[in-house]
């Protein structure tokens, strides 16, 4: 569940500002939907929905644990998402250092204080 406070490759700073990932919930719900509407689909389309038995049910039970065991992968994907939107590719990054005028937003002493 824990992330690189910065990135291996490049040093770039993951944690942006205190509090930066709190948008993140908007991207992993969307992602949550997406994984909901495909089992969703997978299961119409390989088990089917009827009103005489309880297929729905096992779907809403298999969706459920769906998500749960996913939700870790979910969560990084939309911290990475999150990140990508704000943070600008820089192809030529190693030529590029990451200089002090990027990390103005960064208070180490207010990391956490959430």
């Amino acid at each position: 569940m824990k992330m690189n406070s910065l990135c291996p490759v490049c040093k770039q700073p993951t944690e942006i500002e205190v509090g930066f990932y709190y948008g993140t919930g908007y991207v992993s719900y969307a992602l949550a939907l997406m994984v909901c509407g495909i089992s969703f689909a997978a299961w119409w389309l390989f088990i089917g929905f009827s009103l005489e038995d309880s297929r729905f049910f096992w779907w809403l039970g298999f969706n459920s644990v769906l998500l749960a065991a996913m939700q870790p992968y979910l969560m990084r994907l939309s911290r990475s998402m999150w990140l990508s939107f704000f943070v600008r590719y820089d192809p030529f990054w190693k030529e590029h250092a990451i200089d002090d005028k990027h990390m103005d937003r960064i208070v180490p002493e207010q990391m956490g204080n959430w």
